[in-house]
């Protein structure tokens, strides 16, 4: 069964930032995750929600880490695992 991580990620430091997204696509690919979704464009259709940059990962199986701390030191993040169907 497939697991997906969503997350909203507030950038603060652009800099830092830049250096954590070229270290995430191995370390999620070396856990068995892939992007589905990876930024881009955000339309609200509904309610109050404004998010920053939104991410989705899946994963074939159930991993819950990676490089977290840069990308604590450069982001507010809000993020989520749901198993999928």
């Amino acid at each position: 069964m497939a697991a997906y991580l969503i997350a909203n990620v507030d950038v603060k430091d652009a800099a830092a930032f830049e250096e954590y997204r070229k270290q995430g696509p191995a370390t999620i690919a070396k856990h068995g995750g892939r992007y589905l979704v990876r930024g881009g464009r955000v339309e609200r259709v509904e309610g109050t929600w404004n998010p920053k940059r939104l991410v989705v990962l899946e994963f074939r199986r159930s991993s819950r880490r990676g490089p977290k701390a840069l990308r604590m030191t450069c982001t507010v993040t809000d993020a989520v695992f749901v198993e999928g169907a």
